[in-house]
């Protein structure tokens, strides 16, 4: 502050993540949009929460506090679906955990508060914007306020958010009180009263969905209906006798030209120096060669947040910015050649789903992949191709790699094989990982992916493509244990189908009931929210584990799990088929697991790449997408 001469900064920016200058962090994104548009922000880095102290390190902001608790829920950040402390924090110095507090927003708004009393406090990121509304808390087990409330914040912003900050910041800068900025899409504000109209949805009191869970399944519905920015409403939820939080419709997604400018606004590209001591950001090394090309996805899966915070209408960046940004990447000392990846929530996802949504939103009753891909939809990978030639054909480019994942149902229904034959050829780092999560049909249904039939397909067309290429490259699904609708009997399906096919997964996910999901909804009410029907929800701490032994039920350590889980399931015949150690199939599954592993392994050699990059790839990058 004092070598640019300032003597007041108009925003304090604070997160719980160590502070990366990249543009695959919301806080870089949001103080350079800000500071574009001549506002003075200072960050406040994973401060000391234990008193407001550190919060006055900037002394009093001119305008406002804007709180996130990182690119991770910290709750998520935190512990692992079984509810144990994780050993390591990817978005701290080093990878070192502690350096945030559980329930971050709420923790650090309120220490804001402590701070100056009278200084205006914004919430959003990935934790304000899933806890928006009343929502159900795996944590705690039970339904929780809106964040809002315990956060004791002004206003909170939820989606993505650089259009609301720079109108708030406008309306703040004008002289406008922070109680009377009410107007602004994509925020949601405390009131005493509201008025209603045509375009106000009113939800179910907080205490009803406390209670009831056919109301909280009620309310689930009808926010979820109201999460697009042409036919989505207002929505209106009660606590108690006086007081509402309201939440203003979302948003408009941001154009093409408004995504290149944010993302070509000067960041460093870099952790800030102050970490290199420790070792850097282990989190940054998996996006630090990587191109961020598109937001928003319409695949629609249930376990999956992107629904209520990027939104189901997909934008993306224009191939001249991809490449303006791959030329400078090129041009640093430690790039040797290789983009790590070129994609977004869903990388073969580049334009809206069809036309229809740009004139009348996304369907509120229909889902654009599922149970197959709607008549309506635009199939083409011609944009997506486009971009990836351009950025392979770029000189000091040796290889461009796709990781982000790839909805193969939508590459199988593309007529045009152009672009698997191209990604077989030129992007795949000999594996490919996809995530069909479960084959079982009444697991599918409720997670919203496609039959078993479609992936099979896909797996023999990527084979034989690749057969006729000349190429050994293989094919690891991601999969989910106990999400709501898998049985003990899904999960024995789950592992004959693997034992049938010769797949040997990677990594296997359990279920993980994070806010504003519609697995979630399905976890805790353990109905369909949409038809009301009963959804069997495994939450018991030994089923779980077995539905999980059984997916790896290859592995020795698993054994006994297995057995004891087939035998509940009353299936004593398999214990042979699945466990014959010494059995030709199972030697000879073994076998493909093992040459599959070692042709990785020569492949990424080859081609500059480590195993302890791929590995870091199947955790990290998961989590911070």
């Amino acid at each position: 502050m004092e070598d640019r001469g300032w003597e007041q900064v108009d925003f304090v920016l604070v997160t719980g993540d160590a502070y990366v200058d990249h543009h695959s962090f919301g806080t870089a994104i949001i103080g350079r949009v800000l500071e574009s548009r001549g506002y003075k922000v200072a960050v406040l880095s994973q401060p000391d929460y234990k008193s407001a102290d550190d919060f006055k390190r900037f002394g009093k902001p001119r305008l406002g506090f804007l709180i996130n608790s990182g690119v991770v829920d910290s709750m998520v950040n935190h512990y692992s679906v079984f509810k144990r402390r994780r050993r390591t924090d990817e978005y701290s110095p080093g990878g070192k955990p502690g350096k945030r507090p559980d329930r971050a927003v709420i923790v650090y708004s309120n220490r804001a508060r402590e701070a100056y009393k009278d200084v205006p406090v914004i919430i959003g990121g990935i934790e304000a914007s899933l806890r928006r509304l009343g929502h159900y808390d795996y944590w705690s087990d039970k339904v929780r306020r809106s964040i809002l409330l315990d956060s004791k914040a002004d206003l909170l912003i939820y989606g993505m958010g650089e259009r609301a900050v720079t109108e708030i910041a406008e309306a703040l800068d004008a002289g406008i009180a922070v109680r009377d900025i009410t107007w602004i899409r994509g925020t949601c504000f405390r009131a005493a009263d509201y008025d209603g109209d045509e375009y106000t949805v009113v939800l179910p009191d907080f205490q009803q969905i406390a209670e009831d869970k056919k109301a909280y399944c009620k309310s689930f519905v009808m926010a979820y209906r109201s999460n697009d920015h042409i036919n989505g409403k207002r929505l209106v939820e009660k606590y108690g006798e006086t007081l509402y939080v309201i939440q203003n419709q979302p948003q408009p997604p941001l154009s093409r030209q408004e995504l290149d400018d944010i993302y070509e606004l000067p960041y460093e590209n870099r952790w800030h120096p102050v970490y290199d001591e420790a070792g850097g950001i282990p989190a940054f090394s998996e996006i630090e060669f990587s191109l961020v090309s598109s937001r928003g996805c319409f695949g629609g899966c249930s376990f999956c947040a992107l629904t209520f915070h990027q939104g189901r209408q997909v934008r993306s960046r224009s191939k001249e910015s991809l490449v303006r940004e791959a030329e400078a990447m090129i041009k640093k000392k430690n790039f040797k050649g290789y983009i790590h990846d070129v994609g977004g929530p869903t990388a073969n996802f580049r334009l809206p789903a069809c036309r229809k949504q740009l004139k009348s939103g996304v369907c509120k009753d229909r889902d654009c992949l599922y149970p197959a891909p709607c008549r309506n939809m635009d199939i083409d990978h011609s944009d997506y191709l486009d971009v990836l030639r351009a950025l392979r054909g770029l000189e000091g480019v040796k290889k461009v790699f796709i990781r982000s994942g790839i909805r193969y149902d939508y590459v199988m229904a593309d007529q045009d094989s152009t672009f698997l034959r191209e990604l077989c050829k030129y992007h795949v780092s000999g594996t490919l990982k996809v995530a069909p999560e479960h084959i079982s049909e009444r697991v599918l249904y409720c997670m919203r992916k496609p039959s078993k039939e479609v992936f099979i397909s896909f797996a023999e067309r990527y084979k034989q493509i690749n057969r006729q290429l000349g190429l050994k490259q293989y094919l690891i699904p991601y999969l989910i244990s106990s999400h709501p609708g898998s049985r003990l009997e899904d999960a024995v399906e789950l592992a004959l189908f693997l034992k049938e096919y010769g797949f040997v997964p990677d990594q296997v996910q359990d279920f993980y009931p994070t806010p504003a999901t519609l697995s979630t909804c399905m976890y805790y009410t353990e109905m369909d929210p949409f038809t009301m029907k009963p959804v069997y929800v495994a939450k018991n701490l030994e089923e779980k584990r077995m539905q999980r032994a059984l997916i790896h039920y290859h592995k020795p350590e698993n054994r006994d799990i297995v057995i004891k889980a087939l035998k509940r399931a009353g299936r004593e015949d398999l214990i042979s088929v699945l466990l014959c150690a010494r059995g030709k199939k199972h030697e000879s599954n073994q076998r493909i697991h093992k040459t599959h592993s070692g042709k990785r392994k020569t492949v990424q050699k080859r081609q500059g790449k480590t195993s302890d990059s791929d590995r870091r790839d199947s955790s990290a990058k998961r989590r911070h997408r």
